[in-house]
């Protein structure tokens, strides 16, 4: 008895700290062990025994008790609160009634179906049960049938633990033999449910039985914290905002980092999380100049004007010398420029009665291109003019090709020929009387002007478009 003693006492220290649950679906199966006590007396029977339930707590001078571990049951649940119970127990006979009788050994195996409200009710530490059954009791060497009531209540100290106290009420079928109470106490410990990822919670009722989580969350986990488990979480590793379904927001600017192309920087969601401090619609990393507003075309930055000449870089065609708007930012000659141009002019001289241009004049033609190639961006129109000697028709003819030639001198000078027209206008546009010898040098010349818009005169075969003149 001595080591059965020791062995309730381990058995006890080893259970209790096991983290299974009630006997229910989850843990089937229910240890128990126990003490039990045999009570003849109030069975109804006669003398030397008594009445149904007469002196049914009497336990000094009926009831038999053995010292130590002397019951041991094993329960499976079977659902709908309905579990079966085997048990084996062991005792010895000193009473029978208001009798003694000789140490007689008592051995029973006993199987009942019992009914536990706790289990219906899913409530609380108080656990009733009912049960019926049967049995099979030896007294010494002889053995009889039983048929089997019980009644009694579990006190669950935790979820694994109970304390365990019922009577069964043993009706022999054999009337040789007497019917008899059965009394027990002990402990009960709930086992046999399948955990398989650990966390407490039973594959059965884990949505996530491969991978330890959380009771709130049935068992699935939430990796990182956040009270969003991880099935639903689109950062599972990453605490973060229900709103944004788990994700953080480092930056605050109400752009999910997973959705934040700049997750460290507050920006425009328009932006896709980065910002635009300038807002000029082009996004900081992206933008040359990010605190100043700017056109995309020019990568961010506002449109420069280096010359400070009124006419942006974009649209200055020389950016980076002042002119004129009209002229596309470009310079034009001024009319000093013209002046000095037709200066210049008016000291060619030609052959008589012929269109080709002295040596001596090279010289001044030189002159006259290197002043037009500083406006690379200006077309002159070189006027060929006549005084009225000769025909009109001869005088129209000469100051064509006076023109022409001119012309032609200055394209080999290295000045476009689309920025040189020409055009011969007779002896029509005098600028001194004819009469005199004075007056009609005068009007044989050169001029040079600026071409003006819509103008069309031109030397044919040459290409024409520009502005300026001189005289000659």
């Amino acid at each position: 008895m001595k080591h059965l003693s020791r062995f309730l006492l381990a058995s006890l220290c080893f259970l209790s700290l096991s983290t299974m649950q009630a006997q229910d679906n989850n843990n089937p199966w229910a240890l128990g062990l126990g003490i039990n006590a045999v009570d003849f007396y109030p069975t109804g029977e006669d003398a030397p025994l008594g009445g149904y339930f007469d002196e049914f707590f009497n336990t000094g001078d009926h009831w038999n008790v053995l010292p130590g571990l002397s019951r041991i049951s094993l329960a499976r649940n079977v659902g709908a609160g309905f579990y079966f119970e085997a048990a084996g127990s062991v005792n010895q006979l000193s009473k029978f009634g208001d009798m003694g009788t000789d140490n007689l050994m008592y051995y029973a195996l006993d199987g009942t179906f019992n009914y536990s409200f706790r289990n219906d009710a899913n409530a609380g530490w108080f656990d009733p049960i009912l049960g019926a059954g049967g049995g099979y009791t030896w007294i010494d060497d002889q053995g009889f049938g039983t048929l089997d009531g019980t009644a009694g209540i579990n006190f669950w100290l935790s979820d694994n633990l109970a304390l365990t106290v019922q009577t069964v009420y043993k009706h022999a079928f054999d009337d040789n033999f007497d019917s008899h109470f059965q009394h027990v106490a002990g402990i009960k410990f709930a086992m046999g449910g399948k955990d398989t990822d650990g966390d407490g919670i039973y594959d059965k009722d884990d949505e996530c039985p491969e991978v330890a989580g959380l009771a709130q969350f049935n068992g699935c986990p939430d990796s990182d914290g956040d009270g969003i488990e991880d099935r639903m979480d689109e950062c599972p590793n990453d605490a973060g905002l229900a709103q944004f379904n788990g994700c953080p927001d480092t930056d605050g600017d109400g752009v999910s980092d997973n959705n934040d192309e700049c997750p460290t920087v507050a920006g425009l969601p328009e932006m896709n999380g980065c910002p635009d401090a300038d807002g000029d619609g082009i996004r900081d990393g992206d933008d040359e100049c990010p605190n100043e507003a700017g056109p995309k075309e020019n990568n961010g930055c506002p449109w420069e004007d280096q010359d400070n000449d009124g006419v942006l870089d974009k649209d200055d065609e020389c950016p980076e010398v002042a002119g004129t708007a009209a002229n596309n930012g470009c310079p034009e000659p001024t009319v000093e420029v013209i002046e000095e141009l037709n200066e210049y002019s008016r000291t060619i001289l030609f052959d008589l009665d012929k269109a080709t241009i002295r040596s001596e004049s090279e010289e001044t033609l030189q002159a006259i291109a290197d002043i037009m190639k500083e406006y690379s961006n200006t077309t002159f129109h070189i006027e060929g003019h006549t005084d009225s000697t000769g025909s009109d028709a001869y005088n129209l003819k000469l100051s064509k090709e006076r023109a022409a030639s001119v012309r032609d001198f200055l394209i080999n000078a290295g000045i476009p020929s689309a920025r040189l027209t020409s055009e011969g206008y007779g002896e029509s546009q005098p600028i001194a009387s004819n009469n005199t010898s004075k007056g009609r040098q005068q009007n044989r010349r050169v001029e040079i002007s600026l071409e003006k818009e819509g103008d069309t005169s031109s030397e044919q075969g040459e290409d024409q478009t520009e502005q300026d003149t001189t005289g000659m």
